[in-house]
């Protein structure tokens, strides 16, 4: 597969600056993966468009990685924390040792102290000292503080993507992070479950749907555009991952019963299909840097359940690799057409099982 081939028109318009009101308030664009059809619903009806499923959720939570820091000389570093590398207390601070990416690195050198302050220019306890610099503006820092996540917590912002063009807002802390998240790593939202409420949840459940969790950190990757025209040739990003044996359990339970796993998410399918196994999946820990693209024969899930992604993007590719490409551009289409709103706060996308699985 060619990388044009991920390319569509869409209008600025359509992507999302805000979430909706409700979270469970979007509408829902659904492609029947066997004959191509596209229909369009609502998030709300979720519960009712499949026959009693296992859903799987990325419970990983979203951290406000960006941070701003001033260096001696008074200049402005910006830095996106991507990855907790270790850590170590004394007797009056901790220390954490931290991959980052940095503006303006340049002007940074090893050793150099930089202090972090808040979004308004005010200092906090916690310096960063660069350990490390690497090509493409990565850098080791070691975070220093009494209490180093509590400073990040203070200090960070949600690190909202690129393309929304708006400051961040004390909203964002609540509405860029799932219902169900938990474990705290991620640089991104795992946005197809940033539909889900509590009420959703109880509704699937009253209609015979079961939910398992997975956690997957979501790495700044994922919005790394495709830089070869070949997509063989693209060599993937690394996100950490964590599969419980509960999990496995549930979806082994799930394909002997032969009701469908919906994988919520693109982070997810990429967990389960990196683990996948005879009749199911293997539990662990580990990182995947698997690239699902067409041709692509899924092993674990029946059903996917994603937002709308940006054109030529490894995103679009693993739900061509599942719904089709040409079904899903089509599908793609139509949602340009009907005004669908596109990306992270945008309406969602439910591409349903093949018949075998119904």
């Amino acid at each position: 597969m060619e990388a044009n081939e991920l390319d569509f028109d869409l209008p600025p318009e359509l992507i999302a600056q805000t979430p909706p009101d409700a979270r469970d308030g979007g509408r829902m664009l659904v492609l029947d993966q066997e004959t191509g059809a596209v229909s369009h619903s609502k998030v709300e009806k979720l519960p009712h468009a499949l026959k009693p499923s296992l859903f799987v959720v990325n419970d990983t939570r979203v951290l406000p990685a960006r941070i701003y820091t001033t260096k001696p000389t008074g200049g402005r570093i910006e830095l996106l924390l991507v990855e907790r590398l270790s850590s170590k207390t004394s007797d009056e601070k901790q220390t954490e040792l931290w991959s980052a990416l940095a503006r303006g690195t340049k002007t940074l050198r090893l050793g150099m102290t930089l202090q972090v302050v808040m979004p308004g220019g005010e200092r906090t306890e916690m310096t960063a000292t660069v350990r490390a610099m690497r090509e493409g503006g990565v850098v080791e820092l070691a975070l220093e503080s009494p209490n180093v996540r509590a400073s990040i917590q203070a200090a960070g912002s949600m690190p909202l993507p690129p393309y929304i063009k708006r400051d961040v807002q004390a909203s964002d802390r609540e509405r860029y992070q799932t219902v169900f998240a938990a474990d705290e790593g991620s640089v991104a939202a795992p946005t197809a479950g940033l539909h889900f409420t509590s009420e959703l949840l109880a509704a699937m459940g009253s209609a015979g749907h079961q939910v398992a969790k997975i956690t997957l950190h979501v790495g700044p990757g994922t919005f790394a555009p495709l830089r070869t025209d070949a997509l063989e040739d693209h060599v993937m990003h690394e996100e950490a991952f964590v599969l419980s044996q509960e999990t496995a359990e549930a979806i082994a339970r799930a394909k002997a019963e032969r009701r469908p796993v919906v994988a919520v998410g693109s982070t997810v399918t990429r967990v389960l299909e990196s683990q996948a196994i005879e009749g199911g999946v293997r539990a662990g820990a580990g990182r995947t840097d698997i690239f699902l693209y067409p041709p692509y024969q899924f092993r674990v899930i029946d059903a996917l359940f994603t937002n709308f992604h940006l054109p030529r993007s490894t995103l679009l590719a693993l739900v061509m690799a599942f719904g089709g490409t040409e079904a899903v551009r089509a599908a793609y289409a139509a949602a340009v057409r009907e005004r669908y709103r596109f990306f992270s706060y945008g309406d969602a996308m439910l591409v349903l099982p093949g018949r075998v699985a119904r």
